[in-house]
């Protein structure tokens, strides 16, 4: 059975290989492939620590990849199926999500295999604090910068922070991002995800004429999927179907997303008022964007020819497999991917990290506007120097972008370019 890493890596090469059958100009060699799809350096590292539940050996991880660009950029998430193989392949991601986003960054990613629901708030502040132990050496802001990812939060950054600047013997508050406001966070950090991916859905409508109160159906209503369907909503979109792990619900003339949001607190999606329907049959909803904002793999080849959307929005990582990707983009349906649309989080992360650099602290709107210019610009990119151009999918566009930006930046490094 093949690693994670091994299908990221060959699903990158295989849209390369595409795009490079449709633009003569672009060629990579051998080396160049494996130089970008091979990690620049692995850490693993075992800790034992006294828990309320008694001593426990915790397993962490931490991966670069292309740091030729800049220091290493990604999340730390807390999970149980946590390994070396699922961190090497959410780092190469990152490395060309930020090449992508134009961010002066290699790819980040690491974590710990542990279940955190299982732990006290105690446990979880002296596992995040010895996890900076472990690591301070190759973190920094010119080395390695973490983020909050999967179950980690900005308090635990403000922990991270905090212990690193012990360790350093001073405040070095560039060094993490995703910290609360009051640690030096940035303004509209906790929804930027959303934001960004909203910003982008805006640019893709203006181009293929989706009307301003088009229909939206949402499934997975966690962080990103309910500021999502908030903003959204604010906009004039109409919200029909939403989800979480316990199903969904659909009503034809729109779901109030204020009750819905207070509702969820206490109660899951499902037992709101309209029609309940499943997590699959909200896939398949008559509406002209769909926003897969929860698990991997939810659209394949068995259920893509039955997908109505005329846009769909990955604000989750990789809700799309290989050969659905191949059969929504002969059916003519616009697949905005997730290494465009949700790297609203990692561009505000980056404007939080020039903030703590200079001292300073912007105001939201200048952080907001920056975002909207910054995705709005990349989408204009891909549109039309790749998409409209050659007739690729956005996904083959911007990966061909972001693997041209980083291997200019490994020749320019090899002094074979000025």
């Amino acid at each position: 059975m093949a690693s994670i890493l091994d299908d990221a890596v060959a699903k990158f090469k295989n849209n390369l290989k595409y795009y490079s059958e449709k633009d003569n100009s672009f060629s990579l060699t051998d080396f160049d492939l494996k130089s970008m799809t091979i990690p620049s350096k692995t850490i693993s590292v075992n800790f034992p620590l006294k828990t309320s539940k008694g001593f426990k050996i915790f397993h962490a991880y931490r991966v670069h990849f292309n740091t030729e660009r800049g220091p290493a950029k990604g999340g730390i998430r807390y999970h149980s199926k946590v390994d070396l193989d699922e961190v090497s392949a959410l780092s190469l991601w990152m490395s060309l999500k930020n090449a992508l986003m134009n961010l002066p960054y290699g790819g980040g990613k690491g974590g710990i295999e542990i279940n955190p629901k299982e732990y006290s708030d105690q446990d979880i502040e002296k596992i995040s604090r010895e996890f900076v132990r472990q690591m301070h050496l190759i973190i920094g802001p010119e080395t390695d910068i973490p983020a909050p990812d999967v179950y980690t939060n900005p308090q635990i950054m403000a922990w991270m922070s905090d212990e690193y600047n012990k360790i350093k013997g001073k405040k070095v508050p560039a060094a993490f991002t995703g910290k609360p406001i009051s640690a030096g966070g940035s303004e509209a950090r906790s929804y930027s995800t959303a934001m960004g991916g909203f910003y982008v859905l805006k640019k893709a409508a203006e181009e293929y004429k989706i009307p301003k109160n088009a229909t939206i159906a949402i499934q997975g209503f966690g962080n990103a999927g309910r500021n999502f369907a908030e903003i959204a909503s604010k906009q004039g979109y109409n919200i029909i179907a939403v989800s979480d792990s316990k199903g969904g619900i659909y009503n034809k003339d729109g779901l109030n997303i204020e009750k819905l949001i207070k509702h969820k607190r206490t109660q899951p999606v499902s037992t709101f008022p309209g029609k309940r329907i499943s997590n699959e049959e909200l896939l398949e909803t008559d509406v002209d964007v769909l926003v897969p904002a929860a698990l991997e793999n939810v659209i394949t080849e068995k259920n893509a020819n039955k997908i109505k959307a005329k846009i769909i929005l990955e604000l989750a990582n990789g809700p799309i497999s290989e050969k659905a990707d191949e059969i929504l983009f002969k059916r003519k349906i616009i697949v905005l991917p997730d290494i465009l649309a949700n790297a609203g989080g990692v561009t505000v992360s980056y404007f939080e990290w020039l903030q703590n650099k200079k001292n300073q602290h912007w105001k939201e709107t200048k952080v907001l506007k920056n975002l909207e210019e910054r995705m709005s610009e990349t989408f204009k990119i891909l549109f039309n120097d790749y998409v409209q151009k050659f007739n690729v999918s956005f996904r083959i566009a911007a990966y061909a972008h972001a693997a041209k930006r980083i291997i200019k930046a490994k020749k320019k490094a090899e002094g074979c370019i000025e």
